[in-house]
Formats: C-alpha cells, structure tokens, sequence
C-alpha cells in the first residue's frame, strides 16, 4: 500500500505527463483529466493493484471511465504501471495509435470497455457488476462519470437500474468539477440536489474532496462495507487541478495548451513536486 504522500506525489507526477501528452497531440481534454487523476491513481495503485499480471484476470477489480474524454489521466496511469510504453503515452491521439483519444477496448485489452459517447459508460459498469454477481464472483466494479455527462437521460436509468440489483459490488465516482463544455453545469444543466436525488434512488451516498487521499480512502473503504445496495461517491474536484491558469476554467475543458502555456504548466507541476516533496 502507498502512502497519502506517495499518492499525492504520484498523481503529480502523472499530471506533468498529462499536459506534456496533451501538448504533443495538440489536443485532448487537459481539465477533467487533471481533476480525476488523484482518484484513479488511489484506485490502481491502492484498491485495484493493477498489475501486467493480473490485467485480465477474470476476478481483477474493474474500473470503467465512463468519461472517456479524462482518458489522459487513466493512459499516464496505465504508463506508470507498465501496462504501455512512455512512447505510447506520448503518442495520444496519433492515428493508429494504441492510445486514442478515448479508451478503445479493441486496441487495449486491459480498458474494460471502450467509452467516449457519454452517458454509456455506467450501463456498461453496471452489466459487469451483475454479471459478477450471477458468476458469484467477489470483484469490485468502478465507475468514474462525468457531471456534464450525467445529464444524460441514460445516466438516470441506469441510476435506477443498480438499486433493483442490489449491485452493493459496484461504486460510482462522480468527479464533480462543475464544468462542461458548454459552461458551469450549473447554468447548463443544473444537477443540485445531487446527494438528495441519489439517496432518493436507493443508493449509498458518499461525498468527499476528491483530492484529498485520507477522504477517498475513506469513502472506497466505506463502500466495501454496505450490503444490498450500490455505493455513489461524489467527489468535489477543482477541473484544471494543479496549474493554476487551468483551474475552474471552462476553457479548459477541450483545447491543449500552446508551447508558452506547457512550459508554464509544468513549470508550476514541478514547483508542486518540490514543495510536496
């Protein structure tokens, strides 16, 4: 098991790795992938254990990106993991690539299922889970969607799905970051009560700093104990986590940045590792 610290400096790590992905390809999606990273590194590093080894073993833990456009974050994991080389990293969206700009299950066997069109993704998490249920195995499934995405009308129905199965092997992440493409998803589309909403649908609701280590910690160990019903975490992160110029901006949703902007952006990702040690 890592430690908070170590966690925290993976993660910021792995966000140099991001921008400088996203700056190679000239596009890409730096905002959800910077506000997701610190979660989906606890996840593989601390709770899934993925490994080259166990990649398809068929009791791994499961964790589907259900935003698949945050595919950045899940690729500089997936890197660090050596699950892919550096190369691929760096190779994001190049056509023929391994790494697309969304997760593709046909080029890499390890994604557990290829997302992009928003809203699928958690239908998807959800037949996993059953079918673990029906195979009477004890894997874990993971979901991380989107807030813009969850005003998908697919996203309800499966929300009402999970509770009628009583699928307590799965939790849902929401990486709560406030914007979409479109705006704050407020004045798109607002999703407040969000934690009333959810409990009204039968589900076990958590919330949580989605960068703080100790409180998702707390809240994936949480979910392990509930019985009978699924668990949904929402997790508070700021879109643009770590370089400032990015951070709350809905700009930054979908644009990669220019040449200045990456020396800029890693210029204070690298300040972060030093005062984080």
């Amino acid at each position: 098991m890592y430690t908070h610290k170590e966690l925290q400096r993976i993660a910021n790590e792995l966000r140099i790795d991001i921008i400088k992905a996203i700056s190679r390809a000239k596009s890409g999606h730096p905002g959800g992938s910077l506000s997701a990273i610190d979660i989906i590194v606890y996840l593989f590093f601390n709770e899934i254990k993925r490994t080259k080894e166990n990649a398809l073993d068929p009791d791994r833990d499961r964790f589907v990106l259900s935003k698949g456009h945050g595919v950045p974050a899940l690729y500089s994991v997936f890197a660090r993991l050596g699950l892919i080389t550096n190369e691929e990293l760096m190779n994001l969206r190049v056509l023929g690539s391994r790494t697309q700009g969304h997760p593709s299950y046909t080029d890499l066997p390890f994604v557990e299922s290829s997302t992009g069109s928003l809203g699928q993704g958690l239908s998807v998490a959800i037949g996993i889970a059953l079918a673990g249920k029906l195979d009477k195995k004890d894997y874990r499934v993971y979901c991380m969607i989107g807030d813009g995405e969850m005003q998908e009308g697919q996203i309800w129905e499966a929300l009402l799905s999970a509770p009628k199965f009583n699928l307590d092997n799965l939790c849902v992440i929401l990486d709560y970051n406030k914007s979409q493409i479109d705006g704050y998803v407020k004045d798109v589309m607002n999703l407040e009560p969000i934690k009333e909403k959810l409990i009204a649908f039968n589900w076990n609701v958590l919330e949580i700093d989605g960068h703080n280590f100790a409180e998702i910690e707390k809240a994936i160990n949480q979910s392990k104990t509930i019985k009978q019903k699924p668990s949904f975490i929402i997790a508070h992160t700021v879109k643009g986590k770590g370089v400032s110029f990015m951070e709350d901006k809905v700009d930054w949703h979908g644009k990669a940045p220019n040449e200045k902007e990456t020396e800029l952006a890693l210029q204070e990702l690298k300040k972060l590792l030093d005062i984080n040690g």
